[in-house]
């Protein structure tokens, strides 16, 4: 494959066609289900569908077909069919669906307002993972103008992956019999430590949640007549979240939500945190003076790669400062957001916090555990060594420098799912959110430059899969005892 020529097919489409593309697709508030109720009524997941399917039609790949298929009372899904040759198959996969608003943009930024600074494209989805099918497409495209053979290509567009992919399972059932059985999966959903080059993921947490409510009236009453004998619903609410936390070091008191990290993926963890540096934490916005949970830059990379560690994302039953009287509440709310170990069974995982919450709780108030997310982590199978070469030579050719290996701290429940359809299956997991991109967060933003790069990378890995498909090299390596197991909701 000719290294310029697809630098200059790949840039001139971003360029020309995929960032304006993706500016309006930035425009649509398409809210994943979990956070927009009446996403069917609101129209805005059907727009950001056709919007890219439309494009996707739109492009010159010889035999390709896009169908946007809909199972009753289930997200879309856009269905892309390209013919190849030999009789292989690569799956490559990104979401159309977005995280919530979020508060804290600048004042000339915001979610839902695509701003393009330099080499960066503020908004949300942009990068979290409207790219994905633009890139895919366009790696196939690279190839087919320079006359380079490649597998048949099978792209899945999702709807609700950033509610836990529950409707997946049923599209990827439902479309079985065409999708076939690919040896490559490509999904460009995940993350990279820095910009300077290819960054695989190798394993992905997994994620239990819901929500933990604990009632001690039935009705607000004077805090001062109250406070000394009603106990506070908020102190008890804390009592429970020590028996899951050290409220000192952050640490997980639960062995049981532990697992053994394999000794490759300490390895990988090691060298990341050499690659990176203080770039392990720096890429937060720290405020200032403020440190991060350990000062050893591999157990950051551990922490936040193959540990536990919880987060609470919301509250309720607690007044704004602004409207808070002198009452003492009747209970306290939170939502619980518990990452999870890669090989950790996220089913077991809420089954355990169920009874860490509930059982006997202070003073017998009423506690309620209810379980809202179980999704499942990803632990890759081994590379073979046409794919490990391939990632490698295509990181030095299209980013200059050698590729690294590291787990991400997020969750990709699509990842697991496949890990069990596709048991003979290699992966590449990769992605443009990079330091400071703030996926999920205010500020938002796509790296421009890292979105070509990733593409041409998709281009070259894609030619040398269909190389080593002719040489009977991309069948049967199998997934890693214990990889991934499934919960209750879906796919998750």
């Amino acid at each position: 494959m000719d290294t310029a020529k697809t630098d200059r097919i790949v840039s001139e489409a971003w360029d020309g066609d995929i960032v304006p593309q993706l500016v309006e697709y930035i425009r649509i508030p398409n809210k994943s289900p979990m956070f927009d109720a009446d996403w069917q009524k609101n129209g805005y997941m059907d727009a950001a569908t056709e919007q890219l399917a439309a494009w996707a039609k739109t492009q010159p790949l010889k035999g390709m077909t896009v169908e946007v298929v809909r199972l009753p009372g289930r997200t879309p899904l856009i269905y892309i069919d390209v013919p190849g040759q030999g009789d292989d198959c690569v799956l490559l996969y990104g979401h159309l669906d977005k995280q919530p608003e979020m508060t804290g943009w600048a004042d000339d930024l915001g979610p839902w307002k695509p701003v393009i600074k330099g080499e960066r494209l503020y908004g949300r989805g942009g990068a979290d993972d409207g790219y994905a099918i633009f890139g895919s497409l366009t790696a196939i495209r690279a190839l087919q103008e320079q006359g380079k053979p490649h597998s048949r290509c099978v792209i899945l567009i999702e709807a609700c992956e950033e509610s836990g992919s529950y409707d997946l399972p049923f599209y990827v059932d439902h479309l079985a019999d065409r999708i076939g059985k690919p040896s490559l999966v490509v999904c460009l959903d995940s993350g990279c430590g820095n910009y300077d080059q290819l960054w695989c993921t190798t394993s992905l947490r997994g994620l239990a949640g819901g929500n933990l409510r604990v009632s001690v009236l039935s009705e607000g009453v004077h805090s001062g007549d109250a406070s000394g004998v009603v106990p506070s619903s908020f102190r008890i609410l804390r009592q429970l979240l020590s028996r899951l936390e050290d409220e000192g070091s952050g640490k997980i008191l639960v062995e049981d939500l532990f697992v053994d990290i394999p000794e490759q993926r300490l390895t990988q963890a090691q060298r990341a945190a050499q690659v990176l540096g203080n770039d392990v934490f720096d890429k937060f916005p720290f405020l200032p003076g403020m440190t991060p949970m350990n000062p050893d830059l591999t157990e950051l990379v551990l922490n936040r790669t193959w540990r536990p560690a919880l987060s609470i994302t919301g509250m309720d039953g607690i007044p704004p400062l602004n409207n808070a009287g002198n009452v003492l509440r009747p209970f306290t709310a939170v939502k619980l957001s518990l990452r999870l170990p890669p090989t950790l069974n996220p089913k077991r995982a809420s089954e355990i916090l169920q009874r860490v919450l509930t059982e006997n709780p202070p003073n017998n108030a009423k506690v309620e555990f209810e379980v809202e997310k179980a999704s499942t982590g990803w632990n890759a199978p081994l590379l073979s060594p046409w794919l490990e070469n391939s990632i490698d030579q295509a990181s030095l050719q299209f980013f200059g420098a050698p590729a690294v290996y590291m787990g991400e701290g997020g969750t990709i429940p699509f990842m697991g799912m496949l890990g069990e359809k596709f048991p003979g299956a290699q992966f590449m997991i990769t992605g443009v959110l990079g330091p400071h991109s703030n996926a999920h967060g205010p500020n938002e933003f796509l790296h421009i430059p890292t979105g070509k790069r990733v593409t041409s990378v998709v281009a070259k890995v894609i030619a040398d899969h269909y190389d080593a498909s002719e040489k009977g090299l991309t069948r049967g390596v199998g997934v890693q005892a214990g990889d991934s197991h499934f919960g209750d909701h879906g796919c998750c």
